[in-house]
């Protein structure tokens, strides 16, 4: 059988490869992307050519994939950015990979959630990450409210055209909350803004927010 490698990417600095990810994606007979596009940006500015085909998670490209390690071949796995399987259709084939006895390995690198968690001044020792939260008010209310119950610092991806709506939901439920938002991050317009969540509901007001976005909560 061959080997299921799960290769972490840059989230946007491409300069965040590590040289084992670079060796791994040059010796591999497959690269499974989740956006061909952004891979093949990242392959061509580090000369790699290994064959290339696109992975949404749909079940009948993991039975392809699934047969070329069967067959002795190996597959690197990428995200669009980061670590696959966080918030991205690699947990499918990870799973089934495991349950037919492959052997997959990680080759770890640059994930979003926790590069901000790092830099957003909030408790490091306990956190929970949820990925996206629920777009009705409802859902989101009840998600939230069992996630502040762990009293942790709670780390989610957001739209950014709902970043404002989402912190209204989170003001008028749990009042003085401290916010972290994390943008861009590693990109040339990066930015982290800090404060409680009024402060940063009255930074972000009017203001147009573009880019990949991480929010961060604590009570």
């Amino acid at each position: 059988m061959g080997i299921l490698y799960v290769v972490a990417t840059p989230i946007g600095n491409l300069e965040d490869v590590t040289l084992r990810a670079l060796r791994i994606l040059k010796e591999v007979d497959l690269i499974a992307a989740e956006d061909t596009r952004k891979t093949r940006k990242l392959l061509s500015h580090y000369g790699i050519h290994t064959s290339l085909t696109s992975y949404y998670g749909r079940e009948r490209k993991a039975d392809y994939l699934i047969d070329t390690l069967n067959k002795g071949k190996n597959v690197a796995l990428v995200s669009e950015a980061g670590t696959p399987g966080i918030s991205d259709p690699g947990y499918p084939l990870i799973k089934r990979a495991i349950e037919k006895g492959i052997i997959v390995q990680s080759i770890p690198g640059p994930c979003a959630a926790i590069s901000a968690l790092v830099v957003s001044g909030l408790p490091t020792d306990g956190f929970i990450f949820t990925g996206f939260l629920p777009r009705k008010k409802g859902k989101l209310t009840k998600r939230l409210r069992e996630l502040f119950n762990f009293e942790k610092t709670v780390i989610f991806y957001e739209s950014p055209n709902r970043i404002m709506a989402t912190l209204e939901v989170v003001k008028e439920n749990f009042g003085e909350v401290n916010v972290v938002i994390a943008r861009e991050l590693t990109k040339k317009f990066e930015e982290v803004i800090r404060g409680s969540i009024d402060q940063v509901l009255t930074l972000l007001k009017g203001r147009k927010i573009k880019g990949e976005v991480i929010i961060l909560l604590h009570k």
